[in-house]
């Protein structure tokens, strides 16, 4: 199978990738931010206002495998083009939604739009770079995702938040000009011709040619990863706030969290680009662990603070093992359909996290008994990462856990 050659101007494509990834991170946490003017301006009552968050995630599932499909069949760019458009007109919808099933609509059709965006541009970030480089240009895209929610988060204690529409007329302005940049300088990475794609389908090569353990490990390790980073992500300022922490302090340590995860991304792409993959994935998810048991014991500000700062760490940085191992799995030609399936999977878990932590809390076990459930699936994750990392023995994606450490 030949090899999609890398982008001619690597730099400048992983900018845009990492331009696309941030606004995928401020509209994720925009709803959150306006969600009491919402539930205000629509008469919503709490189950409603749950709908709205759910909508979008439900946009994300099927908007993550078809786009990472459709770029597998139509091209990368264009597929890319197609989401953005689709995410920014419909955010610019929800500002201007006149009633509560109109809103609903623009919150699933921007997700659509923003599950589609985020496999294509982790596959062209990987394409575009040098193979010793590509965990790293994969850590630079996916960055701009706790960026953008750090923004959300400073726009949160500056009190815009309160004019609801304008946060979502930013969110959907950005895009559209966003789009008219990746036209213009986005490189155009053509389709494997059909005479040189192996036979069958994309989606049902996910389990043949020795594939299927590597793909439902990757599977089973997005999925538990993700419910905890969204569970962070959703209810961390309402577990602060239980715990006697007021709402600015609370957003502090979310945008610590953020600005944590930042960090997370660009430095464990760096260690993976090093051969030291395992290495990886022991800080991500031992660091997770140590973080829940801070964010849960922690009584001091400072304390909470530095929770924050670990948790971001290594939840995002446990994501980025995940995403930029993702594109080695697959070959070229079915690239974007394995990493969008992958990340499908993991909107699977991001949507079981909140859920979950909602009934916890409802049974009256508290922020300690929702930071106690969320432990035995990282161990899980961890498993099936490092059983990950051991099945690329000798591949050209990872070396084995012992020479990952040792090395």
């Amino acid at each position: 199978m030949p090899v999609r050659p890398a982008s001619p101007r690597p730099v400048l494509t992983v900018a845009l990738c990492c331009a696309v990834a941030l606004l995928e991170g401020f509209d994720l946490q925009s709803t959150g931010i306006t969600a009491p003017f919402l539930a205000k301006a629509f008469g919503l009552a709490p189950a409603q206002l749950g709908w709205v968050f759910s909508a979008g995630l439900m946009g994300l599932l099927p908007g993550a495998f078809l786009g990472g499909w459709l770029a597998d069949r139509a091209g990368r760019k264009g597929t890319l083009l197609a989401a953005v458009l689709l995410f920014g007109a419909f955010t610019l919808f929800t500002a201007h939604a006149s009633s509560y099933p109109g809103l609903l609509l623009a919150r699933l059709l921007t997700g659509l739009g923003l599950g589609a965006a985020l496999p294509i541009i982790i596959a062209v970030a990987s394409e575009a770079a040098a193979p010793r480089l590509r965990s790293t240009a994969v850590s630079l895209t996916y960055c701009g995702v706790p960026l953008g929610g750090a923004l959300a988060s400073l726009i949160s204690l500056s009190g815009v938040g309160e004019q609801w529409r304008t946060v979502f007329h930013i969110g959907g302005l950005a895009p559209l000009l966003i789009a008219v940049a990746l036209l213009v300088w986005l490189p155009r990475l053509g389709v494997t011709a059909p005479s040189q794609r192996a036979e069958g389908s994309p989606a049902g090569r996910l389990f043949s040619q020795g594939r299927a353990r590597q793909t439902l490990l990757l599977w089973l390790a997005c999925f538990f990863t993700l419910t905890v980073l969204y569970l962070l992500l959703n209810w961390l300022p309402s577990l602060l706030m239980a715990k006697g922490f007021d709402r600015v302090q609370a957003g502090w340590v979310q945008v610590l969290f953020n600005l944590g995860g930042a960090a997370g991304s660009l430095l464990t792409g760096r260690l993976m680009d090093r051969r030291r993959t395992g290495l990886a994935v022991v800080i991500a998810y031992l660091g997770m662990l140590v973080a829940l048991a801070g964010l849960g014991l922690a009584a001091t500000f400072t304390g909470m603070a530095l929770a924050g700062v670990l948790g971001g760490y290594c939840c995002i940085g446990a994501q980025l093992v995940l995403y930029a191992l993702a594109p080695r799995v697959y070959p070229a030609d079915m690239r974007a359909t394995g990493v969008g399936a992958c990340v499908a999977v993991g909107r699977l878990g991001s949507m079981a996290g909140p859920l979950a932590a909602g009934q916890i809390l409802a049974a009256g076990a508290g922020v300690g008994g929702v930071l106690l459930a969320a432990s035995p699936g990282l161990v899980v994750a961890a498993l099936a990462a490092l059983a990950l990392v051991g099945e690329g023995r000798g591949k050209a994606f990872s070396g084995n856990i012992v020479n990952s450490i040792n090395d």
